[in-house]
């Protein structure tokens, strides 16, 4: 059986959450997910740093990613104790909602969402969750948000270089998702996919907040 086979059917088990298992071991949920579905191998540490975290840590790894176990291992293999309490709800509202945010007198009517979900993450109360569209931030390598992948917004985080931000241009309705880049003093927005151009702050648009959590569904 692959790793990867082993480790779903474990979280299956568990009740663990992709969420829950790149938390513990460190990583993004959307590498997670990349490792998950083979579409990026971890290194060998990694992969026994997941396992161990699945309670597989007895098992015999083999270079062609294949796992050999002994007869009965899943069946005696204890449950692992699931610590992580979460701490808060938030809805998922739509980019042009969220590019009202900071134009708004009152934040934007996130009561009206049908879409909630929760965050281990300590946050703020003004929090909302944007669902990513189009490829600008999925890269080739390393952190990775695909289309479709819920990022959660923290409106009162403090946002510095390197920060993955959500912002409104000034000649835009909507709000855009980059990386925050300062560099000797002028500030860009950069996506994760070189595809698409490096857009410069001029006075030409306004933090919404910082992104604190993400989501992606892998099945």
């Amino acid at each position: 059986m692959n790793w990867t086979d082993l480790v779903k059917t474990r979280m299956k088990e568990l009740g663990m959450t992709q969420e829950t298992l790149a938390e513990r071991a460190s990583v993004t949920p959307g590498g997670m997910g990349h490792w998950l579905n083979k579409r990026r191998e971890p290194s060998l540490s990694q992969i026994a740093s997941i396992l161990k975290i699945v309670g597989l840590d007895t098992l015999t790894l083999h270079s062609d990613g294949m796992l050999e176990y002994p007869k009965g291992a899943l069946e005696n293999v204890e449950p692992v104790e699931n610590s992580i309490s979460y701490q808060r709800t938030f809805p998922v509202i739509s980019a042009v909602q969220a590019g009202m945010w900071t134009e708004a007198v009152e934040p934007v009517p996130a009561i009206a969402s049908d879409e909630w979900y929760e965050t281990t993450e300590r946050t703020s109360k003004n929090c909302f969750w944007l669902r990513v569209n189009g490829d600008s931030m999925t890269a080739p390598t390393g952190i990775s948000f695909p289309e479709g992948t819920l990022i959660l917004v923290d409106t009162e985080r403090d946002h510095q270089s390197g920060s993955f931000v959500v912002a409104k241009l000034t000649d835009v309705n909507e709000a855009t998702f980059k990386k925050l880049v300062v560099d000797a003093g002028q500030k860009f927005l950069k996506p994760l996919n070189n595809s698409y151009p490096t857009l410069p702050i001029n006075g030409n648009c306004r933090i919404i907040g910082v992104v604190v959590d993400a989501k992606i569904k892998i099945f």
